[in-house]
């Protein structure tokens, strides 16, 4: 591999280190309007707190995910979530291949709504 290339460990290592870096700011402006909105609601807060997460989480992975493309481009990035799968447990914890899915972020969505749905309703 070239050293100049951008398939390297080392600029794998730095997009993980960017992209763990961004994920709490991300989140945090993604689950801020659901917990207002949770708020107006006057739902519990203890459906609102998972629920803004939940909600939040969906856009941020999309986020972290177009990162990745855009650093690797979209031919290339397939070697990048394959490089972290061979650490599970540090850089590759919060971006496994199932959570990157599209699916998987429209399950999150969804259970989101779901839940401020059941907080409306007890409220």
């Amino acid at each position: 591999m070239n050293p100049k290339s951008e398939l390297t460990e080392s600029n794998y290592k730095r997009i993980a280190i960017i992209n763990w870096a961004l994920s709490v700011p991300l989140l945090l402006i993604f689950a801020w309007p659901y917990f207002f909105l949770s708020e107006l609601l006057f739902i519990n807060k203890m459906l609102s707190f998972p629920g803004s997460i939940l909600f939040g989480l969906p856009f941020m992975l999309t986020i972290l995910h177009g990162h990745v493309t855009m650093a690797l481009g979209a031919a290339h990035r397939h070697h990048y979530y394959s490089w972290l799968s061979d650490y599970p447990l540090s850089y590759g914890l919060l971006f496994h291949f199932v959570i990157i899915s599209t699916r998987f972020r429209l399950i999150l969505f969804f259970l989101s709504m779901i839940i401020i749905l059941i907080g409306y309703y007890i409220s």
